[in-house]
């Protein structure tokens, strides 16, 4: 009997397609990729081809060993990474090293599913194929793109703004439309108008209606005096309804969900945010259990795509479970097909269907009993929009009533829900506010009117909204820059870099975000133009589809960037500072200018060295700068260990610490303690912070020169007992817990 392995992108998936395969085969995970760039150097090379040297990931060496170890005894060998680019490239590594240790006649395979079922997994295995070598390309394509952007210009930026600074091909685009967006907002100048509403009645009705013309021009109403003038000829006419228009009006459902629209409707209804999103979403993919917690179940097809199709199988299951539970009244005559608007004609990005339910017949409800909260709100979501896109449109009863007397026109519009349609799973806030809009029916045209009221209102038009992560997708998806598996990627790392703060939800530039894209937008035009980033993502799609060369496509990019890049690190070598309107008040020459120091932005004179002053500052709500005094040192009712003096909380170059009152006297530092002792040389380990961050260390330092760079979890190591473990975050979010001892090498993810 032929042994065989099936290797998949992640572990979480072992369990939900071990039922479906049985015994007959072996499945193992790549816990997602095993190479990559090398970390401490660019690793792409331009000898008349680029040549990209990849290492394997720290951690993955077991991986790799455990795979190549089963590979070596198995005949058949199944590569069933996700259906996309980074899927792709994964199964590839995982080919290489595969083919070092496997028997001559072993056949290695690519297969592909969009959804955890036993037929497509079955139908997989009857219809392999090899390693897509044009969607590699593809990965690879991006991910040098990225790397040169990203290796090439962070120490530029080093230089002329302050150390720990990075940018990115995509991530410097998305934070440009942020920095935009706040330029908008602080030169937006607010302007009055006015709307005026009538109260109208006869004996039977009354109508409350917005003046919107007078004589044959929109009514635009700049001022009270305006409104005044207005409201003394309404006074003096006399009203009558002119025209009253009946018609009915149909709103249709929205398209299933594609990840983009997901991430902005999850974040919309429920408060997720993109990242949170998309974890949830892949919980639902790979499989979670319900009745039988052995055996989880896949309930979402794949969460990554900016596809609308929808499989026939899929139509037919929608029909059928529409027909039995919501009646034929709200089943259309054919199936609803949708298609993106201006959609990119590359295979790759409509390899997969759109976002729906693997098994219709799984209700919120049934699922609901399972699932965890979010889990199920998502799963909810998901489902209803399904559901609902192979529905029947509502239905509205439409009657727009004008009022009219001497110049003066005045117009409603009233809509009677008659039809519920889809909305009977699908529905908005918004739909229920248009449900209750009903005008009276007994009136008719001509029907003379009193003006029992006039309502006249001052109002301010507002500036633009700052972006929110759903609006910002939006903006993403539109402009064409980055793709649905890269959005959260993007939020995360533009968050994570400090150069937006995200309050109530809402994206604000940092002064550090404002200066880097100012500073990258005048020196790197091209990798900072929207048109030009999404013309690239429509070039890697060409290269995915086989219609370009890689190395033509990185060739081209390398030689404009090279020459940008080269004329930007050769001008001015100060640091950057950005002047400000406002007067240094120590010196009262000069204008002070924004400057970045270790531990953020502050104010400093642009006399220096003359004048010395700096001030920590802040905006207010129109983007002005106010000074903010530094806080004196705060003394605590601690004492000194050495001296006995009271200690103080003072701000410093690294941020806040605590130190003797007694400096320089007594030079005692307060150190944050970890409640286990150096495992070298049984000293303390405390918390000591420096221009990268915090880390923990030996306090016998230089004797022992024992350090953790990251956070304490404190858990014991389950493999060698080490009294900790070491948390790392990444700049995507990615958590990982692992042990400090290097022969120890246990590791695992959050």
């Amino acid at each position: 009997m032929k042994k065989k392995l099936l290797i998949v992108e992640s572990p979480a998936k072992i369990k939900t397609i071990k039922k479906f395969l049985g015994n007959d085969f072996r499945i193992m995970s790549t816990m997602g990729h095993i190479k990559d760039l090398p970390t401490k150097k660019t690793g792409v090379t331009i000898n008349g081809s680029i040549d990209i040297e990849y290492v394997v990931i720290e951690g993955k060496q077991d991986t790799i060993a455990q795979l190549a170890k089963a590979a070596s005894t198995s005949d058949e060998i199944y590569l069933a990474p996700d259906p996309d680019r980074e899927g792709e490239i994964i199964a590839w590594h995982a080919q290489q090293e595969i083919q070092k240790v496997a028997k001559k006649q072993a056949d290695i395979h690519r297969i592909t599913f969009n959804e955890i079922t036993k037929d497509a997994i079955l139908e997989a295995i009857k219809h392999t194929s090899l390693v897509d070598l044009d969607k590699v390309a593809a990965q690879q394509a991006r991910r040098v793109l990225d790397r040169w952007v990203g290796y090439e210009v962070s120490p530029i930026l080093w230089k002329k703004l302050g150390p720990g600074l990075s940018a990115g091909r995509v991530q410097s685009v998305a934070l440009r439309l942020v920095c935009e967006r706040e330029e908008d907002i602080r030169a937006f100048k607010p302007e009055e108008y006015w709307s005026i509403t009538g109260l109208f009645s006869n004996s039977k009705s009354t109508i409350e209606a917005a003046l919107t013309a007078i004589g044959t021009k929109k009514a635009e109403i700049k001022n009270e005096e305006a409104a005044n003038k207005i409201i003394k000829g309404l006074k003096e006419s006399s009203f009558a309804i002119e025209k009253i228009t009946d018609k009915k009006r149909l709103k249709n459902p929205n398209p299933p969900f594609m990840t983009s629209t997901l991430q902005q409707s999850a974040f919309n209804r429920l408060g997720f945010s993109v990242k949170k999103t998309m974890q949830i979403a892949q919980q639902l993919y790979e499989g979670v259990p319900l009745d039988d917690p052995k055996s989880p179940i896949a309930l979402i097809t794949y969460m990554r795509t900016d596809s609308l199709r929808l499989s026939d199988t899929a139509l037919k299951q929608a029909r059928a479970f529409i027909s039995k539970e919501f009646s034929k009244d709200y089943l259309p005559t054919k199936t609803n097909v949708y298609t993106k608007k201006g959609k990119s004609k590359a295979k790759t990005q409509d390899a997969h269907e759109a976002i729906r339910p693997i098994n219709v017949t799984i209700s919120p409800e049934i699922a609901n009993v399972y699932l965890s909260k979010d889990q199920a709100r998502l799963y909810d979501l998901i489902w209803r929009r399904f559901v609902a896109c192979q529905m029947k449109p509502a239905e509205y009863a439409q009657r727009q009533v004008v009022i009219k007397g001497g110049k003066y026109i005045f117009k409603v519009t009233g809509s009677t829900l008659i039809f519920d349609g889809f909305l009977k799973v699908y529905g908005t806030d918004a739909d229920e506010k248009e449900k209750k809009v009903i005008l009276p029916g007994d009136i008719k045209e001509r029907d003379t009117l009193n003006l029992k009221n006039i309502d006249p209102k001052q109002h301010f038009t507002q500036p633009p909204p700052k972006y929110t992560e759903a609006t910002l997708v939006k903006e993403l998806e539109k402009e064409g820059i980055g793709r649905p598996s890269t959005y959260a990627a993007i939020l995360n790392t533009v968050k994570a870099r400090n150069y937006v703060t995200a309050e109530k939800n809402r994206f604000t530039p940092t002064e550090l975000g404002m200066a880097v894209t100012k500073l990258l937008v005048e020196n790197l035009p091209d990798i900072m133009d929207k048109k030009f980033t999404a013309n690239m993502e429509q070039e890697l799609d060409k290269i995915a589809d086989g219609d370009l060369d890689r190395d033509t496509l990185l060739k081209d990019f390398y030689k404009t960037f090279q020459k940008d890049l080269k004329e930007f690190a050769g001008k001015d070598r100060k640091k950057i500072a950005e002047p400000t309107d406002v007067t240094c008040p120590e010196c009262k020459k000069h204008q002070l200018a924004i400057r970045f120091g270790r531990s953020g932005e502050f104010l400093g004179c642009l006399g220096y060295p003359e004048c010395n002053f700096t001030s920590n500052f802040k905006r207010d709500e129109n983007g002005n700068i106010e000074l903010v005094k530094t806080a004196e040192p705060e003394l605590l009712e601690q004492q000194c260990p050495q001296c006995g003096k009271p200690l103080r909380k003072v701000i410093g170059r690294y941020g806040p610490f605590i130190a003797c009152s007694g400096y320089p006297d007594c030079k005692y530092i307060h150190h944050e303690e970890a409640d286990f002792v150096c495992p070298q040389c049984k000293g303390k380990v405390v918390a000591r912070k420096w221009r990268g961050g915090k880390f923990w260390g030996c306090d016998n330092y230089p004797k022992c020169k024992f350090a953790i760079f990251g956070e304490i979890e404190h858990s014991p190591c389950p493999t060698c007992k080490l009294p900790f473990l070491v948390k790392k975050t990444t700049k995507k979010g990615d958590v990982t817990l692992f042990c400090s001892d290097k022969k120890c090498g246990y590791t695992t993810k959050e």
